[in-house]
């Protein structure tokens, strides 16, 4: 990202920022996404008007940003640690099982439903897809957003058990979904890409064990360093490392930045007991600046790239079956491991669980850009197919049910208590 392109985003994010503190007083991040777009459509427009002009030569350019670029080589690894560093590792072992079967089971049959129906769908309206490309955008879309549940759904006031459990799916599963999305890439191209167990085992076991050694050894400069903001280089470069090894080795930087974060929470309450709180301070508030300005700064960009929707063809009823085939396959997915998952936290029944992760299945960022990385692999006309309905997808579940969940909340909540009283 050039500076110019800096300031202006991060300009856009101070005046939306504040207006909206001022007047609208939306989910911060949703507001952000929905006024961008606006922005977004307002340079689309402009563009066309003054079309030959040096300003609209710089409008045109301004609506081609690369999120790709922006997550994958630059900040993900970042985002990720610091929505895990504050998860406690006992956590995982009293809902072990209830996370592993959404980030594996639910995930799988997520991308699987999501591509029948979509292949069905493409065979009527005659686009001519073919089943590997139509599992491949299952893949894109399955794996619920670990930015967008951490730092949307939390602000909604859900039960901490049940919370966490969309918190662990989101974060564990971006490592099936890009297992998933190696193997199904690789049919539709005509490649060779190992099957799917043994990419998803290279993919998360190597990712667990570069970041658990990683942390670990970064961990000791963490621990005998009395320098408050040497502790925070040293996480910085924990998770920075872990993920480029795991860039070189074709493991899950995601799954490792996780592992950092996780591991690393573990260690400083173990082991930094007695840590200054000055210093515990100074951490934990750098994590949260960063994080928070990193976010902001991805749903402007997805609000004003949201643009490129607008360039596929058919894309009113395109969007319209992405975001309704989404909804069946999460809720279809989320109905077959129900049967595996065991015990359901804070009193739920199953049926108002699925209800509740249906709808509270949020994507993001990371979703577009594993769309955008097929630009080089399929025609032209399915990249934008594909391109599009994620952003419908992306755009709907962060601004339609992430603006809609409190109400939904409120009812599920009520079903439940009326269930548990019956």
């Amino acid at each position: 990202m050039s500076l110019y392109m800096f300031v202006a985003i991060i300009a856009i994010v101070c005046l939306l920022g504040f207006f909206n503190e001022k007047v609208t007083k939306l989910t911060y991040e949703i507001s952000l996404m929905l006024f961008s777009v606006i922005i977004g459509a307002v340079i689309l427009v402009s563009a066309a008007v003054l079309e030959g002009t040096d300003i609209g030569a710089v409008l045109k350019q301004a609506q081609f940003i690369n999120i790709e670029s922006f997550l994958m080589e630059g900040v993900l690894c970042f985002m990720l640690f610091a929505g895990s560093c504050h998860m406690k590792l006992r956590d995982f072992k009293t809902q072990a099982r209830q996370v592993t079967v959404l980030s594996f089971v639910c995930t799988f049959l997520g991308a699987c439903f999501y591509g029948a129906i979509f292949f069905g769908v493409s065979a009527l309206l005659g686009l001519n897809l073919s089943l590997p490309v139509c599992l491949m955008f299952g893949s894109i879309v399955a794996p619920t957003d670990p930015i967008a549940a951490t730092s949307i759904l939390s602000k909604f006031g859900l039960p901490k058990n049940i919370s966490f459990l969309i918190e662990g799916e989101s974060l564990f599963n971006d490592g099936v979904g890009v297992a998933l999305f190696v193997c199904f890439s690789g049919m539709a191209t005509a490649t060779s890409s190992g099957g799917f167990f043994s990419v998803m085992l290279k993919e998360i076991f190597g990712a667990i064990l570069v970041g658990a050694v990683v942390t670990v050894l970064c961990f000791l400069l963490y621990h005998f360093t009395k320098s408050k903001t040497l502790r925070i280089f040293v996480s910085l470069l924990t998770v920075s490392l872990a993920y480029v090894i795991c860039e070189q080795f074709d493991f899950s930087g995601a799954i490792a930045s996780v592992i950092c974060g996780i591991l690393f929470s573990a260690l400083r309450s173990k082991f930094s007991k007695n840590e200054e709180s000055e210093a515990a301070q100074a951490f934990d508030s750098f994590w949260e600046t960063l994080d928070s300005l990193l976010n902001s700064i991805l749903y402007v960009m997805l609000g004003l790239s949201f643009v490129h929707i607008l360039q596929t063809e058919h894309v009113i009823i395109l969007s319209l079956i992405a975001i309704v085939a989404n909804l069946i396959a999460r809720a279809g997915s989320l109905s077959l491991s129900s049967l595996i998952i065991g015990k359901i936290p804070d009193g739920y029944d199953k049926l108002n669980f699925i209800k509740l992760l249906t709808w509270g299945g949020l994507r993001g960022g990371l979703c577009v850009a594993l769309a955008m990385s097929t630009a080089d692999m399929l025609p032209e006309q399915t990249y934008y197919i594909i391109l599009g309905g994620t952003y419908a997808i992306v755009f709907f579940t962060t601004v339609v049910q992430g603006l809609t969940m409190p109400p939904v909340y409120r009812g599920i909540s009520k079903s439940v208590s009326k269930h548990n009283n019956a």
